[in-house]
This record gives C-alpha cells, structure tokens and sequence, in this order.
C-alpha cells in the first residue's frame, strides 16, 4: 500500500527511526512520510497504523504527494481508524491531480464503486484512463471490464478487448483470462477454442486461479487442446488449492472417472508446478 523504504537489520531502523523522528518533528515532509511507513509496516519497530496516519498525516498536509496517496489508502482500507471513503477521496484527488498514477486508480475505484462519493462510471473511467496511460495494467484491465459491460455506456467488445490486450502485453495475468473468455464465447471475435486455451494458458501459468480452473476445464471437455483428464486434473488441483470452490467440484467429478495412477500423476504435476513470470505473451 505504502512506498516501502529500503531493508535495514534492526540496529540500523532504530537508528534510523530516530533520525526520521527528528527531522518529522522539525517539520521535514519527507522524514514524516518515512516515518510513517516505518510505523506502518513495523520495521524494526512495534507496527502502529495510528502513528503512521499521524505522520502521513502531518506531510500530507504540507502536500506531500506520497503521503497523500498513503493516507487516503489507509482510509479507504479503514487503517489507523474507522473506514473513511470520504477522506479517503479527499487525499486521493490531491495525489491524483498531481500525477500518481496509483492514486488514480484508487480514485477511479471509489468513483466505480460509489465509496465516499456518487457512482459515477464517467469520472471512474476518466481517471482510470489517466492511469491506463501511464502504464497501469490494473487500469487498463478495469477499463476492459467497463466497456465489457457498459458501465459508463453501452458495453464494447471491441473496446473491451482493446484494453485486455494492452493490459496483457503489460503481462496482466486477469486480462489474459479475459481474453480467453471472449475468445471462447465468440464475443467482439470469431469464436475460437485454440486461442481461448492460449489466453487461458498465459494466465494459468502465472498463477492466476481463474486461468487455472479455465484452462483445466478446457483439458476436461477437449477445447481447443486433447481432452486430458491428467492435465485437467492438474489445472483444476491448482485452482482449487486457491480456493476455488468451482475447481474442487469439478476436480472431484472428475476423479470419479480416473484411475489411481492418473490421479497421482496429476497431483505430482500440481505439486511440481512453479508459476512463470509475467510476459506479454
């Protein structure tokens, strides 16, 4: 959530918290917003989100832009005191009229989501954009969801895919499996198993637990690759081990139809499994 300070061994962030506690109290916005990422994420100190909003505090009203975004974060997330939307906005337009690109899409968010101010899907995709052009993949990604289904207008497929695909070769792994949802349903393109599986892949192989119950479905049923109970199995197995309540089901159906020696080969894969790092491909 925070800008994160540098790794320090304990000795030298006592030291160091001291040097900030310093400088804060001398009025230094810098020292006071590092001060309170040091409380923040306890570095070598007793975590305190009551100091750290008290430090970020204290910068932000002297305008700095770093402290403004962590102290409208915090209370959008409701730390260092009750959830507050409408400061949460207040903090996040000063940062975000000042270029972060993290505070315009934590603005967007709140204007999506009608927190601390009026739904409002225009202002949200306005400072989505703004992020989206500095190369925020998340943005870009909502932005694809927006279009997807006609928040703020009437729903793009075409659009909606123009900013998947940027999202993706930025290595969004959630934008990947959109793609391959729309590949596969035929929506904004021609219908299409084989790309489907692929989008599904990219995503499944970073990690993204969508990706893996998709791509495992697509090895069950025989879209767009052999139909594989090992492989779906696999996929399903690790959807699952995140949580997915769909991926345990199914997982489950289809063991019924293996035998002992597939279902051991698949969890050995799943157990073997490292996810890949993010690409554009």
């Amino acid at each position: 959530m925070v800008f994160c300070l540098p790794v320090f061994a304990s000795e030298e962030h006592v030291e160091l918290q001291q040097k900030y506690l310093i400088a804060a109290e001398q009025g230094d916005v810098e020292a006071q917003n590092n001060l309170g990422v040091m409380y923040y994420e306890g570095q070598g100190i007793p975590r305190d989100e009551l100091e750290a909003e008290k430090w970020f505090r204290k910068a932000a009203e002297q305008g700095n832009l770093k402290a403004q975004l962590n102290l409208g974060q915090m209370y959008a997330q409701g730390q260092g005191g009750a959830q507050n939307h409408k400061e949460a906005e207040k903090w996040l337009r000063k940062a975000a009229e000042k270029g972060s690109m993290k505070a315009q899409f934590s603005l967007a968010m709140l204007y999506r989501k009608g927190q601390g101010v009026p739904q409002d899907f225009q202002e949200a995709i306005r400072w989505y954009r703004l992020a989206a052009e500095q190369g925020d993949s998340e943005a870009q990604n909502n932005l694809g969801l927006m279009s997807e289904h006609g928040e703020g207008g009437p729903p793009s497929y075409e659009e909606a895919i123009r900013w998947y695909r940027k999202a993706s070769d930025l290595g969004n792994a959630v934008a990947k499996n959109n793609l391959g949802v729309l590949y596969k349903k035929g929506r904004g393109v021609m219908q299409d198993y084989h790309e489907a599986e692929q989008w599904f892949r990219r995503s499944a192989e970073m990690g993204y637990v969508n990706g893996q119950f998709n791509l495992g479905m697509m090895y069950r049923y025989g879209q767009g690759v052999g139909q594989e109970s090992v492989q779906a199995h696999m996929w399903l197995n690790l959807a699952a081990s995140q949580g997915d309540e769909n991926a345990v089901r199914e997982r489950d159906l289809l063991a019924k139809h293996m035998n002992p020696a597939e279902i051991a080969r698949a969890q050995e894969l799943a157990r073997n499994w490292k996810p890949r790092a993010a690409s554009g491909f």
